[in-house]
């Protein structure tokens, strides 16, 4: 027997929705009991080594308004440039540094925060080292697949002149737009999604 079309229909997938936040933030919902704590809030404890930083920024559309409503993720490598994974050798990284952190942008302000530590220089495949980086992802209503980007660091000039990564930008003037502001231990990090200053994505 055939089953009705209107039987069950699939769930749309071609946008994240709200369901972003329910399933991967339900603390900063007001979905208690899930989780103990808001995950990946907490990078860092007392016990963590390396220069404690601030990165902050808002996700903008085309007009430059805020997407309150997105998500953001970010993996980032310690303060020796070690990233706490199965794939470093056992032990080697700070067992007390997650590498990663998660926030819902505030539904105000749209700001996103992480507390984390300024992570060193990772090797790069043929033995060059990469810049001081964070890797971002971010995700939001209207965002068919979530998006990777990166940030590198204001006063790491050195160090990003010489990046693997940064020397394949093709078009030289949008390297500014993966590089963030610095204001003391505070870096801000405004990704554009749209415009003149669109941000530089990746894919992978």
């Amino acid at each position: 027997m055939a089953q009705p079309l209107d039987y069950l229909k699939e769930t749309p997938s071609q946008t994240a929705g709200p369901y972003v936040h329910i399933g991967l933030t339900p603390n900063a919902c007001g979905i208690e009991g899930v989780y103990a704590e808001y995950l990946g809030v907490a990078m860092v404890n007392d016990r963590t080594l390396g220069q404690r930083i601030t990165i902050t920024g808002r996700v903008l559309d085309g007009t430059g308004t805020p997407l309150k409503d997105a998500l953001v993720e970010i993996w980032q490598a310690d303060a020796a440039g070690l990233y706490n994974s199965p794939s470093e050798l056992r032990g080697t990284a700070d067992p007390n540094f997650t590498g990663w952190g998660r926030c819902g942008c505030d539904g105000v302000t749209g700001e996103f925060r992480f507390d984390t530590v300024k992570p060193g220089r990772v090797p790069f495949r043929d033995g060059r080292k990469m810049a001081p980086h964070v890797s971002f992802w971010i995700v939001a209503r209207g965002i068919n697949v979530g998006l990777h980007t990166r940030m590198y660091f204001g006063d790491e000039a050195a160090a990003n002149a010489e990046d693997p990564v940064l020397l394949r930008i093709e078009h030289r003037m949008r390297v500014p737009t993966l590089v963030a502001a610095v204001d003391g231990s505070t870096y801000r990090f405004d990704i554009h999604l749209q415009g003149e200053k669109e941000t530089v994505f990746f894919d992978i």
